[in-house]
């Protein structure tokens, strides 16, 4: 098993600083132990019931038979496409998991009508549908599992058949009723750490992922972890997270490395940590990335590599890590906790995250209809001083500090709308300052916790889009389209509130493409 961490320069620095420390208070052991009281009075009441995640395995004895159990069924039955509705932690998980194994699933953790539409067309006769949610009341997968059981019955299917549900105990979910199966997972653990539980296990066991392999990886690190040891790897890590003066850090995957890891450690890190005006803010780019190029003093680059080089730059600062998918799950939520210990804030609270929702479903009834301030081309501009897109963005981006970032977040179809990517790099280079990129809603699930509760560094670019259908929730008095624009006005309210503050640019799209190439034209 290649299995590796190398620190270097100031974050080197950092494991020598913290490493007594975390070893002198027992830090490993206590995690492992599910001691509570680690993180302080006011963390205890939630980390009393987040630390199931530290021993997965138990309950994997008997879910993993299960899971294979209903593989088989499937296949048998000609029902070979696994389509995934979760948000956050109970989506990306297994998006990773899929890709790393070269097996197909098909996400569905987005609420624009574009693509939820191309996923209801395609396939239904050999469609299976995971519907993956802790609470069972959140409201995109609660949207998404009421369109496919229209579009099943539409089409002569018996949802029942078809329907299958990830959720905790005693959840709206957890109803066997009218669905083919219910898997529950266990409830002391968050979403956001949940990738070697049902909800990572079961739809990327459904989709042909090998979770024993999985599982394996893990437990083969997991009595290390929680070992007080001065090579204990979730130690060093979570120390070098937390390096003094470089709060911005950015993942960078070489070679033989996993699909989509960066983006899963994004939202594991920036809603743990992004509270109190403190956090660390995960940036995923790439080995060729604006960022890296000559890396500013308050950025600390991750190097993810599928077998660690065998030497790097000591002097450079930088965190190399390397080890399998499973092995990196664990020592990655143990590190997070640990830079939640030495930040001292809850790594298992999301406190910021819920007044976007709330924001969100008061807009459902009466959405905002407020005429935009411009109109450059295909894009209208919000809340920005200049009449063209380029105006706007210089606006937005002379209001970002020394220390700042900006955040794009994308509310559109992260499959059909692809190329808008290329402005991250783009606005990276214009600023100089590093550049995120989310697909909403997904980010309000992760790194929107950061957004608001993190320090106030960012400035916020907000796009959304018009809709060529939209398409109808059943049981509900609005539409996707409906929901996506209320989730997109819900959190730009909440950011810019006086509480908050935030600055934020919305620019809406009247034509996705010719919006989109627009955009990119003004930046570059």
């Amino acid at each position: 098993m290649e299995l590796g961490l190398v620190t270097s320069g100031a974050a080197l620095a950092a494991v020598e600083q913290y490493l007594p420390q975390l070893l002198h208070h027992q830090v490993g052991s206590r995690i492992a132990a599910r001691d509570s009281s680690l993180w302080g009075p006011e963390a205890q009441p939630e980390a009393s019931i987040r630390l199931g995640w530290t021993n997965p395995f138990d309950t994997a004895e008997e879910l993993v038979p299960a899971i294979l159990n209903l593989r088989d069924e499937l296949v048998q039955e000609g029902l070979t496409r696994i389509v995934l509705c979760g948000m956050g932690g109970s989506s990306l998980a297994p998006e990773v998991i899929t890709a790393h194994d070269g097996v197909d699933l098909v996400v569905c953790d987005t609420t624009d009508p574009q693509m939820v539409s191309g996923i209801l067309a395609e396939d239904l006769e050999h469609t299976v549908v995971v519907v993956a949610s802790k609470s069972g009341s959140t409201v995109e997968t609660d949207s998404q599992r009421r369109a496919f059981t229209a579009a099943f019955e539409a089409a002569g299917i018996d949802p029942a058949t078809r329907l299958v549900l990830v959720t905790d105990p005693g959840s709206p979910l957890d109803d066997r009723a009218g669905v083919r199966a219910v898997f529950t997972a266990d409830p002391n653990v968050g979403g956001r750490y949940s990738a070697l539980t049902a909800f990572g296990l079961v739809p990327s066991g459904l989709a042909g992922a090998d979770i024993d392999v999985l599982l394996e990886e893990a437990g083969l690190v997991a009595d290390l972890l929680g070992e007080n040891d001065e090579d204990n790897l979730a130690l060093h890590l979570g120390a070098a997270m937390v390096t003094e003066g470089r709060d911005k850090l950015v993942f960078a995957a070489l070679g033989d490395t996993v699909a989509g890891f960066g983006d899963w450690a994004e939202q594991l890190i920036a809603e743990s940590t992004g509270k109190l005006g403190k956090g660390v803010l995960p940036v995923v780019a790439h080995p060729g990335a604006p960022e890296l190029k000559q890396p500013a003093s308050d950025i600390l680059p991750l190097y993810l590599y599928g077998e660690l080089p065998q030497e790097v730059d000591e002097d450079a600062t930088a965190i190399h890590f390397s080890a399998p998918l499973g092995a990196a799950f664990l020592i990655f939520e143990y590190a997070t906790a640990v830079a939640g210990y030495l930040l001292e804030v809850n790594p298992f609270d999301q406190p910021d995250v819920e007044a976007a929702k709330t924001a969100a479903r008061s807009l459902l009834d009466a959405p905002p209809a407020g005429a935009a301030d411009a109109v450059d081309g295909s894009v209208q501009i919000h809340g920005a001083h200049g009449t063209t897109v380029v105006e706007a963005i210089r606006s937005l981006a002379s209001q970002l500090p020394a220390d700042g970032y900006l955040a794009i977040q994308a509310y559109l179809d992260r499959d059909g709308d692809k190329d808008l990517e290329a402005l991250r790099d783009l606005l990276a280079t214009m600023t100089g300052r590093p550049v995120t990129f989310g697909w909403g809603p997904r980010f309000l699930h992760s790194t929107g916790q950061y957004h608001k509760g993190g320090p106030r560094q960012g400035v916020y670019l907000q796009i959304t889009g018009d809709s060529q259908a939209d398409v109808r929730i059943p049981g509900q008095n609005f539409g996707f389209a409906g929901l996506i624009a209320a989730q997109a006005s819900g959190d730009a309210k909440v950011l810019t509130d006086a509480e908050h503050g935030r600055p934020l640019l919305r620019l809406h799209l009247t034509d996705r493409a010719a919006g989109i190439r627009q955009l990119i034209e003004a930046v570059s």
